[in-house]
C-alpha cells in the first residue's frame, strides 16, 4: 500500500469512518488470510483470524500511534492470532496428532524432514529420567491436565512447590532437547 493511501487510512480510522476498515480489508484480506492459512491449514481458522484482526484493529483505533505502520500492525496481529489459536486447539484431544501430521506434511527445512515421532519419544525418554516426585507432578500437569493448584491439593503439597518442580522438570527437558535443534525447542513449547 503506499504512503498516502496508509496517511488516507489512518486519519479515517482515527475519525471513526468506517470506510476505512472496508477500505483495509479490501486491501489486506486476501494477504491476511493466506498468511494465516499457511499455518493453520483450515479454511474456518483462518477466516475467524482476519475477521479478528479487523475487528481488533477497529477496537484499537484510538490506540493506534501516530507513526503505526498498518501493514506492519495488522500482520503482527494475525501472527499473534493464529499462535492463540494453537494454544487453544493444543489443549483439544486429537488436534496434537492433527497437527504432529500437518508439520510433517509442510515443514521441510535443508530438504530434511522433522520426525515428530521421534521428538515426542524422546521427550516421554526425557520425563522418565525425572525423579519420581518431580515425574509424578509433571506428568500430572502436562497428561492430566491439572492445575498447579489441583495438583497441590491432591498431594498436599504447596502451589509453590508444584510451581518449583514443573520449572525444573521444563529448564531439563529444554536443556535435553537442545541437541536436537530450535525445531525440538519449538515442537515443546507448542505441543507438551
Amino acid at each position: 500500500m503506499y504512503e498516502p493511501e496508509a496517511k488516507k487510512f489512518f486519519t479515517q480510522l482515527k475519525s471513526d469512518d468506517k470506510n476505512a476498515i472496508n477500505g483495509l480489508y479490501e486491501a489486506y484480506s486476501r494477504r491476511l488470510y493466506k498468511f494465516a492459512f499457511s499455518y493453520l491449514k483450515t479454511d474456518d481458522d483462518s477466516l475467524d483470524v482476519v475477521q479478528d484482526v479487523f475487528l481488533s484493529l477497529w477496537n484499537k483505533r484510538h490506540d493506534l500511534k501516530e507513526n503505526t505502520n498498518l501493514e506492519a500492525y495488522l500482520f503482527t496481529v494475525t501472527k499473534n492470532s493464529v499462535i492463540s489459536i494453537f494454544r487453544k486447539k493444543i489443549s483439544e484431544k486429537g488436534y496434537l496428532e492433527h497437527l504432529r501430521q500437518v508439520a510433517v506434511l509442510y515443514h521441510t527445512d535443508s530438504d530434511e524432514k522433522y520426525d515428530y515421532e521421534n521428538l515426542s519419544k524422546k521427550i516421554q525418554e526425557l520425563v522418565a529420567k525425572l525423579p519420581v516426585h518431580r515425574k509424578r507432578i509433571f506428568q500430572m500437569s502436562k497428561e492430566n491436565g491439572m492445575s498447579n493448584k489441583a495438583i497441590a491439593e491432591e498431594l498436599n503439597i504447596s502451589v509453590k512447590t508444584v510451581e518449583d518442580h514443573m520449572t525444573k522438570a521444563r529448564r531439563f527437558i529444554k536443556e535435553h532437547l537442545v541437541e536436537h535443534g530450535f525445531i525440538a525447542i519449538l515442537f515443546y513449547e507448542l505441543f507438551i
